[in-house]
């Protein structure tokens, strides 16, 4: 019996292994290396790549590792089922030891072949069969092109050999009654973490599937009848899709035809299913399952038995490979031509002849799943833009892949029918700006029939917020589609997804108009509307309070700003955001500005972090090379972000240049004020910032025109920061989702908790009233900036403090905040009023009836919660809102409230339960949380900032060595400021000094070797990076000798000059060095520990206060050893020797403890060479020669290489632990 999960387990522990044997294979392999380079060389010039040969080589391995997996999975899957009648690789019982029998025999006859040999020897058997020919297909199947070592083979052999210790049972036995394959699906989803990135991996649940069957394939069949029906499923992954219309056809069939041999209506309804996938092994998969299936159905038990099944299930992009059809706007004739017919680029995976027939005709019915994800290989993403008009901005897939459906199905016109398409897809496009394209220009042109908003409903997989769309490819008919809206997701998890409420309301009234549940809405809306960027597919009353709010304003925000938008955009955050100043000064970077990015504009404030600054007072861009310090931090990452583009172009063929802003807006930094807002967040978040800033992307800002005052920013300010705001917002602008389950479903139980991207082009619909609340907003504003001085963040700078002031501060912060959420809710109610929300007037008021301080709230004691305390209290409703922001929830009104503000709350609470309209907006999803980070947090999180900025100190550093952690605690013991801080962190007095130090030290180190930093796959990142230095170094080398060969003519100007000198330096440039790939990104997964991670990110930015120095301590003193990150190369390079002559010298180390110190010298040298090598005034030396030299010396005086060097690992560690049971291999 299959145990799917640890099946999928194991074969991810193999798949890391086979791709470390194929990479060593790769390496020593000359003639396998030059065949990759080539495939890769052909697919950058035809535009299908525009990774580097190492990462693109990676996927490749990848994928010929699982083909090896998979070759042996289906092996075992037919033998275990009998389906061959000699045991190949394995088998329970007797036939496990018949395996292994047939092996011996095997190597009898061929005593120098491999293990791989073997394998290979098991494949070709199994390929005789014609029902499986094509699964082994020697020209395209990549276990054939990349063969595993036979240490690795005969390892592999012996997995699936394994048995039980206890029983002797096999560890893994595939003996299936019912030969189910879904368990193909989960290897297909999650074997590669990489290839699920990569390709957007994702099954789609037979309920969702068996829906869109029911109204694409079924219509079909009953519009062009079965004999001509065929379906297309043009990312068709595992399978799903096609195995479902499979059985569907079949079925059909034997009802027709009752008399007809089965093989005939297996072979027919197989004829009339076809699939494209880009992914090699997902087709294998789709091949292996349909091929079951056939059998399954024709009743055959032998393959053997088993005719030639076609299966039309093809390896390539259905994006780019096969016509287009229609009509395409692609400007000149040939141009559109070469469009129409397809890439004919293929990988040696892929088949053109039976892609372009498979692609070369239209299907009456288009079913699939698309992946959602954009593309992030930028020459690709271009191909896919040439080729669909859609694509637009950063586009997703679905984009594309949507007009690709509607394209495959036939045309309908005059009197010929038209395809159906059906596709659950990401519902982005629907309100982000990519979308618009679509939504306006390809939509029209199209039948849309169907759209139903799924973002509700517990699908499995799908963390995505989703859509169905159905349509038909003819020119639209009638003025309505049908829609169904959602009102609210899944209430609680349903055991069975396919049971679940909203899906179960979709599928029960998606053809009754009119019909309205607690969870969505059916109706038939105005095609024109779907004709229109935004789409708002709200239920229950949503959609009409919207107009009523947009009724009752006077403009849009369009008419109240100069610009809207984006200030500033790096294109490489990672390494142009800093953190705090500190890290600035220790990185030495001479220009920094406070960035506002969108986390950190919240309730009324906004925070900052340092930016690299590259502009004078007027936003001029200055020379790199005039900001040494900065010039030297930028240029390891030259090729990293010499790619970035603007708007679709890289920013140096508009003439930009490698190092600048990705996108800088000047025009709106010239004038102090500014609102700036969250761009993604649960709730709406404006904030009134009063200059000096840079905003990040996720932090757009509105700019009034000139002369406008802080009071006409304010007013504003009160309207956007409304629950009013935040209800049309969110009808607005596209929900991302939150999180997902560990089954991979958007959790759409709590609205509140969902995220919004909020856009600038769509703000600037956002209505406005004449009359604002300005006196609130101001207010607000105010208390605000108040509390900011109260929070430990602020404070530190007046560290230390006693433990009486920090809770006196708490206090006040808090009671702030108290009247803060007072006064937000007067802004709600007020804002009610002002959109024709309701007509009554609920704010507090003093007997003049003039706006009065109301009294202070705590989170829990605002009206729509005191209802919801009620209907929990009654058993009506469950909700996490209380738990998760830390109140209680209350069923009656505070006692210190005076009587009049009692009265008025509950006539608030009495109109939420009794109109429609203010119980939509009065819910949690639209009111503000007030989410705050707990003091504790704040103040511990400061207090350890205060000391680790005071490790850093010259105090503790009076010296350019290395310390020890414990040397280090030593100098804080005698530092009173210091001991008092750490009393405060830690909580009591009498703690362990260097225990802390240890912790806080550690905890901001990063290790001076890569072999110390990152796991086997991260050094294969640094092995790119370190050859992209070389030819950065070669290309500045280029730049130094042609201009110190070249001078000026007579009679030319200064500027003609350098331009001539800068076209000499590119020509040679790219005749010797060529074009520099961007080099890969680290993940998480890269490095050997989080911490560095998180302190280097994926460029691998040394942003880290302290270098450590593993296995580098005396033997006096084991603590770790560290250094200074804020020193430079040379610094390090001077200290980093200096410990190594103490220790040689005083300590007597073997040679092989001094190697790491060594290596690390290595490391530095050409760092050294490149940026110290002039003649150093205090040495009179060029310390990078120097330090070459001394390390050659040390070498050669140990009898050591630079090879040994690189290849010193860390000595192991053994600890203790108990020994796990593990299967026996034999």
């Amino acid at each position: 019996m299959i145990d799917p999960k640890q099946l999928l387990n194991d074969l991810k522990r193999w798949l890391r292994r086979l791709e470390d044997d194929l990479r060593e294979r790769v390496e020593a392999l000359e003639e396998l290396r030059l065949a990759l380079q080539r495939e890769h060389a052909a697919a950058r010039q035809a535009g299908r790549t525009g990774e580097a040969f190492e990462v693109w080589r990676d996927g490749m391995l990848t994928q010929a590792a699982v083909a090896w997996l998979l070759g042996c999975v289906f092996v075992r899957f037919m033998e275990d089922n009998g389906l061959v009648d000699e045991a190949l690789l394995s088998g329970p019982g007797e036939r496990r030891q018949q395996a292994a029998d047939r092996q011996l025999r095997y190597f009898q006859k061929a005593p120098t072949d491999t293990d791989r040999d073997y394998l290979y020897d098991v494949f070709r058997t199994v390929q005789t069969l014609p029902a499986v020919a094509t699964l082994f297909d020697a020209p395209h199947n990549p276990l054939w092109m990349y063969g595993i070592s036979g240490d690795a083979a005969k390892a592999l052999i012996g997995f699936w050999r394994q048995v039980v210790p206890e029983t002797g049972a096999l560890v893994h036995d595939f003996t299936d009654d019912t030969w189910n394959t879904r368990f193909l699906g989960d290897l297909y989803q999650d074997l590669s973490d990489e290839a699920r990135k990569r390709y957007a991996l994702l099954q789609t649940p037979e309920f969702v599937e068996e829906f869109i069957l029911d109204r694409t394939l079924e219509s079909a069949i009953q519009t062009f009848g079965l004999r001509e029906v065929r379906l297309i499923d043009p990312a068709c992954g595992s399978g799903h899709f096609l195995l479902g219309a499979f059985r569907r056809l079949l079925d059909q069939w034997y009802r027709a035809e009752p008399g007809t041999t089965e093989r005939e209506l297996v072979q027919r309804a197989l004829d009339a299913v076809y699939g494209v996938d880009v992914n090699p092994y997902a087709v294998a998969i789709a091949r292996f399952r349909l091929l079951v299936a056939a059998l399954q159905a024709s009743g055959i038990k032998k393959l053997r038995e088993a005719p030639g099944f076609r299966i039309n299930v093809a390896v390539g992009d259905s994006l780019l490979h096969g016509r287009r059809f229609g009509d395409l706007p692609f400007g000149n004739e040939p141009e559109r031509l070469r469009r129409l017919a397809g890439s004919g680029h293929t990988y040696r995976t892929e088949d053109l002849p039976e892609l372009n027939r498979i692609l070369a005709q239209q299907y009456h019915a288009v079913v699939g799943n698309p992946p959602y994800i954009t593309m992030k290989d930028r020459a690709l993403s271009q191909k896919y833009r040439e080729r669909f008009s859609t694509c637009h901005q950063k586009y997703s897939l679905v984009v594309p892949f949507t007009e690709r459906f509607f394209d495959l199905a036939v045309y309908g016109h005059d009197a010929k029918p038209a395809g159906y398409v059906g596709m659950i897809t990401a519902n982005s496009f629907m309100k982000r700006e990519f979308g618009k394209k679509l939504i306006e220009e390809f939509f029209p042109r199209i039948d849309l029939t169907h759209v139903i908003d799924t973002s509700g409903a517990y699908i499995p997989g799908h963390g995505t917020p989703t859509v169905i769309l159905f349509g038909r490819h003819r020119p639209p008919v009638g003025r309505e589609v049908r829609a169904v809206l959602g009102i609210r997701g899944e209430p609680s998890t349903p055991a069975d997804p396919a049971q679940g409420q909203v899906w179960r309301s979709i599928v029960a009234n998606i053809d009754r108009s009119g019909t309205q549940t607690d969870f969505v809405t059916v109706t038939d809306v105005s095609r024109v509307t779907f004709s229109r960027h935004p789409w708002s597919i709200g239920g229950g009353g949503a959609v009409g309070l919207k107009q009523l709010i947009e009724t009752n304003a006077i403009t849009d925000l369009s008419a109240h700003v100069d610009a809207i938008g984006i200030t500033a955009v790096t294109g490489e955050d990672a390494l142009f955001i800093l953190g705090n100043i500190d890290t600035c000064e220790r990185l030495r970077v001479e220009l920094t500005k406070p960035l506002v990015i969108g986390d950190l504009v919240r309730d009324w404030t906004v925070e900052s972090e340092q930016v690299v600054w590259l502009y004078d007072n007027d936003f001029r861009l200055l020379n790199l090379k005039d900001l040494l310090n900065t010039f030297r931090y930028f240029w390891p990452f030259r090729a990293a972000i010499s790619r970035r583009k603007r708007f679709g172009t890289p920013m140096i063929e508009r003439g930009l240049t490698w190092y600048e802003y990705q996108e800088l807006y000047p025009a709106k930094l010239r004038t102090p004020l500014s609102v700036a807002f969250a761009f993604v967040a649960t709730h709406n978040h404006f904030v009134l910032d009063r200059g000096g800033k840079v905003f990040n992307r996720s932090a757009p800002i509105i700019k009034l025109p000139p002369g406008s005052t802080e009071d006409d920013h304010l007013a504003l300010l009160g309207l956007l920061n409304s629950s009013t705001a935040c209800f049309w917002m969110k009808q607005v602008f596209h929900n991302k989702g939150s999180t997902v389950d560990d089954r991979g479903a958007r959790q759409t139980t709590v609205a509140f908790e969902n995220f919004y991207e909020f856009t600038a082009t769509g703000l600037l619909k956002f209505p406005v009233t004449q009359e604002k609340p300005l006196d609130l907003a101001a207010q607000l504003d105010r208390l605000a900036q108040e509390r900011q001085r109260h929070l430990p963040a602020q404070l530190a700078a007046h560290f230390p403090l006693s433990r009486a002031a920090l809770d006196e501060h708490k206090a006040t912060a808090e009671a702030i905040l108290r009247r803060m959420i007072a006064l937000q809710e007067e802004l709600d109610w007020r804002c009610y009023a002002l959109y024709g929300v309701t007509d009554q007037d609920l704010c507090y008021r003093d007997a003049a009836g003039q706006p009065h301080e109301p009294p202070a709230i705590a989170l829990g004691q605002r009206a729509f919660e005191i209802v919801m305390a009620r209907q929990m209290a009654a058993g009506q409703l469950e909700t996490t809102w209380f738990e998760r922001h830390g109140s209680k929830p209350i069923t009656e009104m505070p006692e210190h409230w005076p009587e009049d503000y009692k009265r008025l709350v509950e006539r608030r609470i009495a109109l939420i339960e009794g109109d429609s309209s203010i119980n939509l907006i009065e819910r949690p999803e639209y009111k503000r949380r007030w989410n705050t980070e707990p003091w504790e947090e704040q103040e511990r999180r400061a207090l350890r900032n205060w000391l680790l900025d005071r490790l850093e100190s010259a105090a503790y550093w009076p010296e350019l060595s290395l310390q020890s952690t414990r040397t280090l605690a030593d100098r804080a013991q005698t530092d009173v400021d210091f001991m008092q801080v750490a009393e405060l962190y830690r909580g009591h007095a009498g703690f362990d000094v260097h225990a802390l130090i240890a912790e806080l030290v550690e905890a901001e180190a990063v290790p001076f070797l890569p072999v110390l930093r990152y796991k086997a796959s991260g050094l294969r990142k640094r092995e790119i990076w370190e050859r992209t230095w070389q030819l950065q170094r070669r290309e500045d080398a280029i730049d130094a000798e042609v201009a110190a060969s070249m001078h000026q003519h007579a009679g030319e100007t200064a500027e003609q000059f350098q331009t001539r000198l800068a076209d000499e330096q590119r020509r040679r440039k790219r005749a010797e060095v060529g074009d520099i790939p961007p080099p890969p990104k680290y993940t998480a997964a890269d490095f050997q520990h989080s911490t560095y991670w998180r302190l280097r990110g994926p460029l691998d930015v040394p942003k880290e206060r302290f270098i450590s120095y593993p296995f580098c301590a005396r033997d006096a003193d084991p603590t770790l050893i560290v250094a200074w990150a804020g020193w430079d190369h040379l610094q390090q390079a001077r200290a980093l020797a200096a410990w190594y002559t103490e220790v040689a010298a005083q300590e007597g180390w073997s040679v092989e403890r001094l190697k790491p110190l060594l290596a690390g010298l290595a490391e530095l040298i050409p760092w050294l060479q490149q940026w110290h090598n002039d003649l150093d005034p205090e040495f009179n030396e060029r310390m990078g020669d120097f330090f070459d030299v001394f390390l050659q010396g040390q070498l050669h005086q140990h009898g050591l290489t630079r090879d040994d060097l690189e290849r010193w690992t860390p000595p192991t560690i053994r600890h203790a632990r108990r020994q796990r049971r593990r299967a026996l291999p034999q």
